[in-house]
């Protein structure tokens, strides 16, 4: 019903939105108010931000957090556990604790009233759920796909960057 009254109203002159009970289907049509809408702020200007950090964020978390994923899936080092605990752990620390801190450091940075703030963090492993997301994807493919690229003389990133990220 919202939904109804949403698109109900978007058709109907201003004097006529809230008038009870409910014209449900506007007399006459007021299509002049999608334009309206539209011409009322710089709407390519905010799709155009928009896009582009959410298209930053996106390269970000994939390339950071699947490297990060895949290093606590499939290579073995001292302490990978323990690391990976840690970095779960900060899954429970609530963000309003970090807000203040972070908003310090970003000012000190001079990133106040800019995109950094909103792209920068993410290259830097794309947050600790990525991470454990990849983790879980990697580790549940099968190890004879990276048995196989070690065999055709892959590194240790070949096998990661040509078999298992494009998966």
């Amino acid at each position: 019903m919202p939904f109804v009254w949403l698109v109900s109203s978007s058709l109907k002159p201003l004097e006529k939105v809230f008038i009870f009970p409910p014209e449900w289907i506007p007399n006459p049509v007021r299509l002049e108010n999608y334009s309206e809408a539209l011409l009322y702020k710089p709407f390519g200007l905010y799709l155009f931000n928009t896009m582009r950090i959410v298209i930053l964020n996106i390269v970000a978390i994939v390339v950071t957090a699947s490297f990060c994923g895949y290093g606590f899936a499939r290579i073995r080092f001292p302490g990978r556990d323990f690391w990976f605990a840690i970095v779960l752990a900060t899954l429970m620390i609530p963000y309003f604790v970090l807000m203040v801190p972070q908003f310090i450091m970003f000012s000190r940075m001079g990133w106040v009233d800019s995109f950094l703030p909103l792209t920068v963090p993410f290259f830097f492993g794309g947050g600790a759920f990525n991470i454990f997301l990849f983790r879980q994807f990697f580790r549940s493919l099968p190890e004879e796909l990276a048995d196989a690229g070690r065999i055709d003389g892959c590194t240790e990133f070949g096998i990661y960057w040509r078999i298992m990220l494009p998966l």
